[in-house]
């Protein structure tokens, strides 16, 4: 039987809804376990940790909405993340981790063989713990790294932070989308961004919705679109005090290179299907 989903939310989980988790969980039933924003005990929090920690087949774990809720839950989940090598995408949105939070679990992160996609919107974080997300965008393929990274709504974070985080999406060999919508940025962060967006060869998505971006932000994304080959498709400035005309152009602009993008491709592959076409043109 194929792998399933264990979607729940809101709810308050009894001891038997945990057993039947935690046994599905051992039995490699689960591909997908989401208990968005549920209330469960220390103890059975502690159960489900230890069914993440056998499960081989788990690849997606929604935690958010304040599950891990203290310390102590922290560090099962990262006790849990340290054995389990399957887990692909893990989602923390809205829990109380804070720096020191993030500092117990940030070793289990960095070792986990399979980890691409993390959530940590709204999880009260500020610059340290900014600077250990930076350990999870390595500069080469030499190991793995994130490919989805969400940082929205962590207003403890400086513009310091923000840079130091610019300077790591420049260099990351594999991250594709970074969520920051949310966060009190700037014109000053936003300048740092475009900068790491047009040194990335990867990001394909980033959100600055909300960020406290101006026609200046906008104006020099649009200088950095228009100017610099760059693998960003989607560029979302909306909630911003950015006028509709200088969004449009930006958008019309990153459309453009997406359809440049999709006619190279057609040609590549009707070469590699017809080679005489390329050397009759030659010829």
């Amino acid at each position: 039987m194929l792998p399933g989903s264990i979607q729940i939310s809101g709810e308050t989980l009894s001891g038997a809804e945990i057993r039947d988790i935690c046994e599905s969980l051992r039995e490699n039933s689960v591909r997908l376990l989401s208990l968005r924003g549920c209330q469960l005990s220390e103890r059975d929090f502690g159960h489900v940790c230890r069914g993440v920690a056998e499960s081989r087949s788990l690849a997606q774990l929604n935690l958010n909405l304040g599950i891990v809720s203290n310390i102590n839950r922290v560090k099962q989940l990262a006790e849990a993340l340290k054995t389990n090598r399957s887990v692909q995408s893990l989602f923390l949105h809205g829990s109380p981790l804070t720096d020191a939070g993030l500092a117990l679990l940030n070793p289990a992160l960095s070792i986990h063989p399979s980890l691409v996609a993390l959530d940590l919107g709204d999880c009260m974080l500020g610059d340290e713990g900014i600077n250990l997300i930076c350990g999870l965008l390595p500069p080469d393929g030499a190991k793995s790294g994130l490919k989805e990274l969400t940082l929205s709504a962590n207003p403890g974070v400086t513009s310091k932070g923000w840079g130091r985080l610019a300077i790591a999406v420049a260099h990351s060999s594999q991250l594709r989308v970074l969520n920051l919508d949310y966060n009190p940025l700037g014109d000053q962060v936003a300048g740092m961004l475009a900068v790491a967006v047009a040194s990335s060869r990867t990001l394909e998505v980033l959100d600055l919705e909300g960020t406290g971006l101006t026609n200046q932000s906008a104006q020099t994304l649009l200088d950095m679109v228009e100017n610099y080959p760059t693998a960003l498709r989607t560029l979302i400035l909306s909630e911003n005090n950015i006028s509709p005309e200088l969004q449009q152009q930006i958008s019309d602009l990153l459309s453009e290179g997406e359809e440049e993008e999709e006619t190279e491709a057609r040609e590549v592959t009707a070469r590699e299907k017809n080679p005489w076409i390329c050397q009759n043109m030659l010829g």
